[in-house]
């Protein structure tokens, strides 16, 4: 199911963080597109990804309702697509 614009889903991540692989690979086996934002070839968006959580840690995932989850599960980013009705029931 893609996102409509305007509610676009924004992932701060790197290649060689495994949970950031794996976090951007659940999105896509969920159909649920994604706004990824690559802190290797955009480092300058790390210090965005920072303010936004507060630390260091990625991926930073931010949701169209203004919260975000940090290094989350793939249970918490379904829980939360559920929540926001991105993912059926």
């Amino acid at each position: 199911m893609a996102n409509d614009e305007g509610t676009a889903i924004r992932v701060y991540g790197a290649e060689w963080c495994g949970d950031c692989r794996r976090t951007k690979r659940r999105f896509s086996e969920l159909a649920v597109d994604i706004d990824y934002v690559d802190l290797e070839a955009e480092p300058a968006a790390a210090d965005e990804a920072r303010r936004i959580s507060g630390r260091t840690n990625i991926p930073v995932v931010v949701y169209p309702d203004g919260t975000h989850q940090v290094e989350p599960s793939n249970a918490d980013v379904e829980a939360k697509l559920r929540e926001l009705a991105i993912l059926g029931v």
